[in-house]
């Protein structure tokens, strides 16, 4: 029977996502063998994830100040916004390197069944920052729809469109279907089926 402190640890470890509790009792053994420096790192960068990281006050990524380092970048195509539903899917676009515009970031997406309605995402501050944005005189000439390619993320997009619709703005939702180097046979048929629908000209 684990001791006190490691159940505490295991019960834990088991309020992670994806976490069960075999897979959390193997890491509080990991963490147990581990040098108690690098355990304790661990506890710190935890400390300074939770006291020092918030959201930025422009498009609501993680950001250790009030504005996060992609806001502040000058270099950013500033007329160029991406609206995605996390701060994980704006990384993931990072990674890409493809893109060069500004982010915002709705923490979420509207979900009626789970509760989730508009009020509760950041989509008034979105619909203000274009509409500050078109009345200075520096709009933005294209907005993007990154939400995810589901029921819901579909819907989110759908309702931001049409509070934007006033606006005199592009709005794009991203590509989707058959990626560069599959093959059909082997292509479910929702991927299918948006390969169909978005088709471009040869």
């Amino acid at each position: 029977m684990a001791s006190e402190s490691v159940a505490r640890l295991i019960e834990q470890l088991t309020k992670l996502p994806g976490i069960g509790k075999k897979s959390a009792e193997r890491l509080a053994y990991h963490i147990l063998r581990v040098h108690e420096n690098e355990a304790l790192g661990l506890a710190d960068a935890i400390r300074d994830v939770k006291q020092n990281v918030c959201y930025c006050k422009t498009c609501f990524n993680l950001s250790e100040g009030e504005t996060c380092a992609i806001c502040g970048d000058a270099t950013r195509d500033r007329q160029l916004l991406c609206v995605v539903e996390q701060p994980r899917d704006l990384i993931g676009l990072e990674e890409t390197g493809a893109y060069k515009g500004l982010y915002h970031v709705l923490l979420g997406r509207i979900a009626p069944l789970e509760g989730i309605g508009p009020e509760q995402l950041t989509i008034d501050a979105l619909v203000e920052r274009v509409r500050a944005a078109t009345v200075q005189g520096g709009g933005f000439r294209e907005i993007i729809m990154a939400t995810n390619p589901t029921v819901e993320g579909d819907g989110t997009a759908l309702y931001i469109s049409n509070l934007l619709a006033d606006i005199p703005v592009q709005i794009t939702r991203l590509a989707r279907g058959i990626t560069t180097g599959s093959v059909l046979e082997f292509a479910n048929k929702e991927v299918l089926t948006d390969a169909l629908s978005g088709r471009q000209k040869f």
